[in-house]
């Protein structure tokens, strides 16, 4: 099954089991911990008191009580002091030890927060990073499902340079989208007008104008080959000269088609595809079986991040799809910038769309 990001309360979360951020006390804190306790009524305190505490790095299991979960797993992240006393490896040992104690109790869900990124002060965006690797490592041999719950966007940090980079992409996406859209003999002043901001000095003008050209032009066919084009004969013309029957015999390769073809050209088990691609084996049995079945497209664009295709590969499969990449949608651009970039780390990406409130990839 597939990790999921969501934003919402843990405590409301109907699953087996769910992760408390605890203090070795465990007997209740701030933040997740407080709110935990107090959803789950005086009987889990009364059952944290038995249990003696717990290590850093380690984690117990009690019953849920009031909680809609069946249990509560009580983990001890570290408190961060600058990153060189160990509390990656306590960290992570938190999502070890709170997996394999779900796993000995049979739960197929489980919900964690983002532990020791609240009040003890680890870096959001390192602590989303363990966190991923984690659950990502033990999911390559479970089929759990597993969510990190975060309470809303800004609650954690993907990283100043990458959201910046997304950004400056989109921004420059959409003023491309525009110009290109704009008949070629009005281009000009719109041009001056993108490009020369008034209280900018000479230099500035001239570099951004430079980059905007570039961009510009890497975005529509140059002159020969425009040219060249549209001397081909049009494929519309020509299909007007067979039936709708005879064009309906000659059908393309279809989505489940490509996407099982690439699948053996890239040396992959399906397995391994549909962990790649964050989608559980219910779906992809779907998509197997069924030549023509058309997935969402955030499900098609998950599996062209698991096969790694570049962007002409990746605009055929989801065409194939029924889909298209739009430099008029944030959510594609943001698709675009990361396979561009060659970086097809599905739960990176997920977390970029998280942070800019797009819909995320797999299921």
């Amino acid at each position: 099954m597939p990790l999921k990001l969501i934003r919402g309360d843990i405590t409301k979360l109907e699953c087996d089991a769910i992760v408390n951020a605890a203090n070795r006390s465990l007997l209740g804190g701030g933040g997740v911990d407080g709110a935990i306790h107090k959803a789950a009524g005086r009987g889990l305190l009364n059952e944290c008191r038995k249990l003696g505490g717990c290590e850093t790095g380690d984690a117990k299991l009690t019953k849920g009580y009031k909680l809609p979960c069946r249990y509560v797993i009580h983990a001890v992240g570290p408190v961060w002091e600058g990153g060189n006393k160990g509390e990656e490896k306590l960290l992570r040992s938190c999502y070890r030890r709170s997996l394999e104690l779900a796993e000995a109790k049979g739960c197929g869900s489980l919900a964690f927060p983002l532990i020791s990124s609240g009040i003890f002060g680890y870096p959001k965006d390192q602590a989303l990073r363990v966190a991923t690797d984690e659950i990502v490592r033990f999911l390559a041999g479970s089929e759990m499902l597993v969510y990190i719950v975060v309470f809303d966007k800004d609650s954690f940090d993907i990283g100043e340079r990458l959201f910046g980079e997304i950004e400056a992409f989109i921004d420059d996406s959409y003023t491309i989208d525009a110009y290109n859209a704009v008949p070629e003999y009005r281009r000009a002043p719109m041009m001056l007008d993108v490009c020369m901001e008034a209280d900018e000095d000479q230099e500035v003008k001239i570099d951004r104008r430079a980059k905007f050209l570039k961009k510009a032009e890497s975005s529509s066919l140059c002159g020969a080959q425009a040219a060249e084009a549209n001397a081909l004969p049009n494929k519309y013309d020509l299909a007007r000269k067979n039936t709708l029957e005879d064009e309906l015999k000659n059908i393309d390769e279809s989505f489940s088609e490509m996407l099982l073809r690439k699948i053996d050209e890239n040396g992959m088990t399906d397995v391994e595809c549909y962990k790649r691609a964050n989608v559980d084996r219910k779906l992809f049995s779907k998509i197997r079986s069924d030549r023509l079945y058309r997935p969402s497209k955030t499900t098609a664009i998950a599996f062209v991040i698991a096969l790694k295709l570049p962007l002409d590969e990746a605009k055929d499969m989801l065409m194939k799809a029924g889909y298209a990449l739009s430099r008029s949608n944030k959510f594609d651009i943001i698709i675009e910038y990361f396979i561009v970039n060659a970086n097809y780390d599905i739960f990176e990406i997920n977390e970029a769309l998280f942070k800019f409130d797009q819909n995320l990839l797999g299921v």
